[in-house]
């Protein structure tokens, strides 16, 4: 399950909001066939992507 919370600039997680994060951090990943695991070439093709895209978002590029 995925849960997405949207912070103000200034505003902290609550306690509550951490111990999550440090639950969800202690369990292991499951994959299934909706979420299988990255091969070796997934994984670098998924992180050049990510390069590309936060290259753009640098240079203002929509």
């Amino acid at each position: 399950m995925i849960r997405t919370v949207i912070l103000d600039k200034n505003q902290k997680p609550t306690k509550e909001q951490l111990k999550q994060i440090e639950d969800a951090a202690k369990r292991e990943i499951v994959f299934d066939e909706d979420s299988p695991e990255l091969t070796p070439e997934m994984e670098e093709a998924f992180r050049l992507a990510a390069k590309n895209r936060n290259t753009h978002k640098k240079m203002g590029v929509s």
